[in-house]
């Protein structure tokens, strides 16, 4: 997964700078994310690797079937997607050109697992805590996962705020066996 996200690092900025200077941020996520599914659909993942399909026609499929979607240089990136044979590093572009995005707009998405589903006034609370705390829009994505028994765990970034029963269970096990 390290090296994906290194060898996808380079297109993602490449893009994201090239959506800056046409100021179409927005666009570009579209395309991106569409270009993604589409390679990551099992049939066309399987056309893509197949050895029957040259490096030209593996990008031409993804631009065909993407079609009106994309602009001239959504299709050129394709294409030099498919020259070097990365493709399959498009759900990881998006991924990070999603960060690049959020960074650039200040918006951060908090991913907050709780052991039950949240009421509105407690994702309110915790939007509110994480804007001030973090200077930024936030966007809650909600989990649930029982095997917190309580509490809750907030990942925003490289941030994580462990809350829950299970987490304080764990540090007070190793605590008592130092």
């Amino acid at each position: 997964m390290a090296e994906k996200t290194t060898i996808a690092r380079p297109y993602a900025q490449a893009v994201f700078e090239a959506a800056k200077e046409q100021g179409n941020l927005k666009g570009w996520s579209e395309m991106l994310q569409l270009a993604a599914a589409v390679v990551s659909h099992e049939q066309v993942a399987t056309a893509v690797d197949s050895p029957s399909l040259d490096k030209a026609q593996r990008g031409q499929l993804i631009i065909d079937i993407c079609a009106d979607a994309l602009n001239d240089a959504g299709k050129n990136l394709l294409r030099v997607l498919a020259e070097n044979g990365r493709l399959g590093l498009l759900p990881e572009i998006a991924a990070l050109y999603e960060v690049e995005r959020a960074n650039a707009e200040s918006r951060v998405t908090a991913e907050v697992t709780s052991a039950t589903p949240l009421s509105d006034s407690q994702k309110k609370a915790i939007t509110a805590a994480l804007t001030k705390r973090l200077g930024r829009d936030v966007a809650l994505e909600c989990k649930v996962d029982e095997a917190l028994l309580g509490g809750a765990i907030v990942r925003a970034g490289d941030m994580v705020i462990d809350g829950s029963v299970t987490g304080k269970l764990n540090k007070l096990s190793a605590a008592l066996l130092r």
